[in-house]
């Protein structure tokens, strides 16, 4: 029997650690899936590359030319699950890069769910309703979502691995709820680079 995990994280980076944390961890990346926000341009989708996977504001291409690495160096997460990314628009929630078994569902549900196409790829996934909400407003946010199909035997160990680095839920949810906020609105204006910055620093 399997199970499915999910987890919030305030970055792709920190997702992408994640991601290659349960990789190390024996998780097939056929298990694995990463829904990121790209209202900051890190990934572009034309090229393939990564001008800024670690969101700090600099070309990562340049720094790793400083450093004297490669190009290669430079996307070093673009193994296992992270091999497929592909950009997509989400209602309510903008330009996303996403990767896995979690697109496909994706893709179904954005086309038709009346409450968006994440919180309807997510229910499907097993995540509840009002959990899924709070995972896609935190993606319209600037957010990622990392989702991993594991055995049930394994699940408590894997989800210590993930929750190195995830958003504690319940506080994320209490904190959107204290500025006003009630559930996830698939017509609301995607958050804008700047918005999805100063989201991240608080």
């Amino acid at each position: 029997m399997t199970t499915t995990i999910t987890r919030l994280y305030n970055s792709y980076a920190e997702a992408r650690d994640a991601v290659r944390a349960l990789e190390a961890a024996d998780v097939s990346h056929g298990n694995i899936s990463v829904l990121a926000n790209n209202s900051e341009g890190w990934y572009d989708e034309k090229k393939g590359t990564f001008p800024d996977a670690d969101l700090d504001g600099s070309d990562d291409r340049a720094e790793a030319a400083g450093k004297g690495a490669g190009l290669g160096a430079v996307a070093g997460g673009t193994v296992g699950a992270l091999t497929g990314l592909g950009l997509m628009a989400i209602p309510g929630v903008g330009p996303i890069v996403a990767a896995g078994w979690l697109v496909a569902t994706l893709t179904g549900a954005a086309a038709g769910a009346a409450t968006g196409g994440v919180v309807g790829a997510l229910t499907q996934a097993g995540v509840s309703n009002d959990d899924a909400e709070i995972y896609a407003e935190g993606l319209r946010r600037g957010g990622a979502v990392v989702s991993a199909k594991v055995e049930d035997r394994d699940a408590a160990r894997l989800q210590s691995v993930l929750d190195r680095s995830s958003v504690r839920i319940a506080d994320r949810a209490a904190a959107y709820r204290q500025g006003g906020w009630k559930s996830f609105d698939p017509s609301a204006q995607p958050y804008t680079a700047e918005q999805a910055r100063r989201e991240r620093q608080l």
